[in-house]
C-alpha cells in the first residue's frame, strides 16, 4: 500500500512565478519540512516582458538545494513544477533557448492576435473562450517566429525559416527538460494558450498548418498529473534532489494555487486577492463564455478548471496610496472599519481597461458615493473589490458554472482579517482560509498522486484550514443595495452586459 500521505514521504512543489522561483518539501500529511526561494528578474520596457530562461533553472536549483537540507533523500518521493501561463521561448534540439522567454503579459505579439482567432475560430469557439487574448502564447509563438528575436539570429529570421530540431517550450517545460536529461511531454494546462485542444487531446493541425507553425515545433502534452519520467544524475548534482525522483506533469501557477487551496470539488472556487483578482474553479464540465472571459484548463482525472482574471483587485491601494508600508494600511484598516462608509470605488488597476466580470478595454476606475479622507477612500477601495467579487460570481452563475460549493480566500489580499470578513459578508457566504495556500504546495499535491493518491485524498490530507469566516447577515443586507447600485452603474457605462445586470439584481433578491 503506498505511503503517499504518511509522515514518511515527502513531496517536492516548484514554483516559478514573475519576482521568484520556489521550492517547498512537504510530508503527506501537509506539513511543510522546508522552502526556499531565488529572486528573478526581468526587464520590462512599454509591451516587452522577458525573462532569461536559464536563470529560471538556476534559481530553481538552488531553491531546491536549500528547500531539501537536512531531509533523509530516501524519504523524497517525486516533484511538480508551476509556472506563469503564457509564457513561452524557442529553444534548440538540446534544450538550450535560442530566445528569451517572452513573460505571460508581454503584448509584442498584439498585431497577431486577429490572425489567430480567425484561424482559429472553430477551435477556440468548441473550447468555450472564443477568441484568444493578444498576450496569449500563440499569437506570441508567430511572434517569435518572424523576428525581431527569431532564432537565426538578433534580427530574426524575416520568415518561417526555423533551424532543424527547434522546440516551442513553456517556461515549465524547460525545467522539466534539465531534470529529465531529456526532453519530455509539456502538460495541457500549460499548452492551453497555445491553442492545445483540450476536448480532442491534441493540436490542432488544420489551423496551424494555416498559421504557419513549422510541424515538429511543438511538444507532445499530457494531462497534468502524468508520470514524465525520473529525476537524472545531472540533475541531481545541481538540485540535490535524489536521482530517480519521480517528475509529474505540474500546471499553470493559477490551477497550482487552486489545489494548494483545496478548491476541488465541483461548484468549489478559489479568489485569489494579488495586485489583481483571480477566480479558479471546478465543473464536472466545461463551461462556455459567450463574452470570451472565462476559461476553462482541464483539471487531473477529467474535471475541468473554469477561471479568469480580472483587472481589478489589491493594486488599485498602491495606486491611491502610494508608498505607504505594511503598518501604514494596517492602521488605515483600523480607521477604516470604524468609519462605516458605503462609498466604493471601482478598484481598476493599471489603464487596460477590465477582464472579468466583463471585457472592457475602455473602462476606468470611478467613485460612488463621496468618500471623506484617506479613511473613507481606503475603505471605499476594499469594498470595490468586494463589489467585483461578487458580481465575478454572480457572472460565473449566469454562464451555468457551479457556484455553490466551498469558497476559498487566498493570495496577499486574504491576510487583511478586516477585507476578508468584508469580502464574506457582501458575498453572503462562508469562506475558508487556508494554513498555508501557494502554488508550490498545489504542486507538491499534485506530485503525491504520483506514489498513489487521489488527487482529493492528496488535497485532504494536505491542505489545512486555518480559519472559516461566517458572514453576518445584517451587514450583508445592509450592503446589498450599494452592489446593486455598482452594478447599474457600470450597466449604464456600457461595459456590463444589461443581461448580467439583471441576474446580478435576481440573485440578490434570493
Amino acid at each position: 500500500m503506498s505511503d503517499a500521505l504518511s509522515p514518511d514521504a515527502v513531496h517536492l512543489g516548484l514554483d516559478l512565478g514573475t519576482q521568484s522561483a520556489r521550492a517547498v518539501a512537504v510530508d503527506g500529511t501537509g506539513r511543510l519540512l522546508g522552502a526556499a526561494s531565488r529572486p528573478l528578474t526581468g526587464h520590462r520596457d512599454g509591451v516587452r516582458h522577458e525573462q532569461d530562461p536559464e536563470q529560471w533553472w538556476t534559481a530553481l536549483a538552488a531553491a531546491c538545494r536549500e528547500a531539501l537540507t537536512g531531509i533523509d533523500p530516501r524519504r523524497v518521493r517525486g516533484l511538480a513544477v508551476d509556472a506563469t501561463s503564457g509564457t513561452v521561448l524557442l529553444a534548440d534540439a538540446t534544450g538550450n533557448p535560442l530566445t528569451p522567454g517572452l513573460m505571460y503579459d508581454d503584448r509584442r505579439a498584439d498585431s497577431y492576435a486577429e490572425r489567430v482567432n480567425t484561424r482559429g475560430a472553430r477551435v477556440w469557439e468548441k473550447l468555450g473562450y472564443r477568441a484568444m487574448q493578444p498576450s496569449w502564447a500563440l499569437p506570441k509563438l508567430l511572434w517569435l517566429l518572424d523576428g525581431p528575436a527569431g532564432p537565426t539570429g538578433p534580427t530574426g529570421p524575416g520568415g518561417r525559416g526555423v533551424p532543424a530540431g527547434t522546440r516551442l517550450l513553456h517556461q515549465a517545460d524547460l525545467i522539466t527538460w534539465r531534470l529529465a536529461g531529456h526532453q519530455v511531454a509539456s502538460d495541457a494546462s500549460h499548452a492551453l494558450k497555445t491553442g492545445y485542444d483540450l476536448i480532442d487531446e491534441r493540436w490542432p493541425e488544420a489551423e496551424f498548418d494555416a498559421l504557419g507553425v513549422p510541424a515538429g515545433l511543438l511538444p507532445d502534452v499530457v494531462r497534468p498529473g502524468t508520470v514524465l519520467g525520473t529525476v537524472c544524475a545531472a540533475a541531481a548534482e545541481a538540485t540535490g534532489v535524489p536521482a530517480g525522483t519521480l517528475v509529474t506533469a505540474g500546471m499553470t501557477d493559477g490551477c497550482a494555487a487552486q489545489i494548494g487551496a483545496g478548491a476541488l470539488t465541483p461548484g468549489a472556487w478559489n479568489s485569489v486577492l494579488g495586485t489583481t483578482l483571480v477566480f479558479k474553479g471546478a465543473s464536472p464540465r466545461l463551461v462556455r463564455d459567450p463574452g470570451g472571459v472565462v476559461y476553462c484548463h482541464r483539471g487531473p482525472g477529467g474535471t475541468w478548471l473554469p477561471g479568469g482574471a480580472s483587472s481589478s483587485g489589491a493594486g488599485v491601494l498602491a495606486d491611491r496610496f502610494p508608498g505607504a508600508r505594511p503598518a501604514d494600511l494596517d492602521a488605515l484598516t483600523a480607521r477604516a472599519a470604524a468609519t462605516g462608509s458605503t462609498a466604493v470605488v471601482y478598484p481598476l488597476v493599471g489603464s487596460g481597461g477590465e477582464r472579468l466580470p466583463f471585457r472592457a478595454p475602455e473602462a476606468e476606475s470611478f467613485v460612488l458615493g463621496e468618500p471623506s479622507g484617506d479613511a473613507e477612500e481606503f475603505h471605499a477601495c476594499l469594498l470595490g473589490v468586494a463589489f467585483v467579487e461578487r458580481l465575478c460570481l454572480d457572472y460565473l452563475d449566469h454562464l451555468g458554472a457551479p457556484v455553490d460549493g466551498p469558497l476559498t480566500f487566498t493570495g496577499g489580499g486574504a491576510r487583511n482579517r478586516y477585507w476578508s470578513q468584508l469580502r464574506a459578508d457582501v458575498l453572503g457566504r462562508v469562506a475558508r482560509l487556508p494554513e498555508q495556500a501557494e502554488s508550490a504546495l498545489g504542486m507538491a499535491v499534485l506530485a503525491a498522486t504520483a506514489s498513489g493518491a487521489t488527487l482529493g485524498a492528496a488535497a485532504g490530507a494536505m491542505v489545512r484550514l486555518r480559519e472559516e469566516l461566517r458572514p453576518d447577515p445584517a451587514r450583508t443586507a445592509r450592503l446589498l443595495p450599494v452592489y446593486l447600485d455598482f452594478v447599474d452603474a457600470l450597466a449604464r457605462r456600457g461595459w456590463l452586459d444589461q443581461a448580467v445586470a439583471d441576474h446580478a439584481r435576481g440573485k440578490a433578491r434570493q
